[in-house]
């Protein structure tokens, strides 16, 4: 009950557009918004990065002391398809009339981004920002 489903999209709308992991992104945002402070946003900021941050950092000591081992290797390609569910998973959650009003362009939008990407040489943040762009003069 701390947010509306109108203030969840609007975060995580902003939260894809600014740098950033979108947890960190939103912490910061609800931090701020259920405490009116800038304070609020630095603790819920901190607290929902410390746990991940120490993690990530026991990880890659581990992986780097055994990054030759045949399990270390076969855990990273067996890691790829499955990194690649979650994100077409999130993409189809976040698929709605709220988010997107119009499917047709937005599919446009998605598919050009996918082909431009795919079989062009121009960076993926260039790409995503005509994207923003296309988005805007659409919507």
């Amino acid at each position: 009950g701390w947010i509306t489903e109108q203030m969840f999209t609007d975060i995580v709308a902003i939260s894809q557009m600014t740098p950033g992991p979108i947890g960190i992104n939103s912490a910061t945002y609800i931090g701020y918004v259920v405490t009116g402070s800038v304070l609020g946003s630095i603790v819920t900021t901190v607290t929902v990065m410390l746990p991940s941050f120490l993690l990530v950092l026991y990880a890659s000591h581990f992986i780097r002391r055994h990054k030759e081992s045949a399990i270390i290797k076969g855990v990273f390609a067996g890691l790829r398809p499955v990194v690649i569910g979650l994100i077409a998973s999130a993409a189809l959650l976040l698929m709605n009339r709220q988010n997107f009003p119009d499917n047709t362009w937005s599919i446009l939008i998605g598919v050009a981004s996918f082909l431009l990407v795919y079989f062009t040489k121009i960076h993926p943040i260039f790409i995503i920002c005509l994207a923003g762009v296309a988005g805007l003069v659409i919507y």
